[in-house]
């Protein structure tokens, strides 16, 4: 299996700007790589930096220092040296973000906001959306629903659909956030179903879950992400 992510001493320290300029560091030296089919769990007490780190992946923060680096286009591209148009293109192909938050769009449907992926990646408008209606039912959206602008939709209803989107059309690298926090065990059990079959087509998953149950069923490997503290005393 190819590698499709390396990562390589990578740290990051926040300058704390409307404090007086302090410096905060909340990572040091991590490293991993990633392949095809891989799910790597980021594990970690609360505060380490798990969070801090999938914004690096993705490119939100800038890490301090190291490397982070996607196969793209038949190249390697490393965000922590990448201009906004290479990082943009990565996202439109080759790395997405989940998280268990929607960003709702007003007056825009629920079953448009999970067909746009395809949409945007040449389907045909009746297929995608027949694709949409099979991902909205599978994560026991109520029909009824899929119609309406999810702006108000309970948490765990915006949560499947911003989940539903972020599966439709899997990229290569996938982040996951939480994403079955506050799901009930019957929703959990399809996300986790979601995670195992686009590791099986080879995508490569790396994520953030505190449900343990979830952590035992999707992780090829797991990485402790340390404080800082303990980062630089090891």
């Amino acid at each position: 299996m190819s590698d499709l992510v390396r990562v390589d001493n990578v740290g990051k320290t926040f300058t704390l700007h409307n404090q007086g300029g302090v410096n905060l560091p909340v990572l040091a030296n991590v490293s991993f790589v990633v392949k095809e089919g891989d799910c790597l769990v980021l594990h970690g007490p609360s505060g380490a930096g798990k969070s801090s780190l999938l914004r690096m992946l993705y490119g939100n923060y800038k890490c301090t220092q190291g490397r982070i680096e996607f196969r793209h286009r038949n190249r390697w591209v490393d965000v922590a040296k990448a201009d906004p148009r290479d990082i943009l293109d990565l996202r439109r192909h080759s790395l997405s973000y989940v998280s268990q938050f929607l960003r709702v769009i007003p007056r825009v449907s629920a079953i448009d906001i999970v067909m746009e992926p395809l949409l945007l990646r040449g389907m045909d408008e009746k297929i995608s959306r027949d694709k949409a209606a099979e991902m909205l039912e599978r994560l026991n959206i109520p029909q009824r629903l899929w119609t309406l602008a999810p702006a108000t939709f309970s948490g765990g209803e915006q949560q499947r659909v911003n989940i539903a989107r972020s599966f439709i059309a899997a990229t290569p690298v996938m982040l996951l956030d939480e994403p079955t926090a506050s799901l009930d065990a019957k929703n959990r059990d399809v996300v986790i179903e979601l995670i195992c079959e686009v590791r099986e087509a080879g995508s490569a998953l790396i994520g953030i879950f505190h449900d343990e149950l979830v952590r035992e069923r999707v992780a090829s490997r797991r990485i402790e992400i340390q404080s800082y503290n303990a980062a630089e005393a090891a």
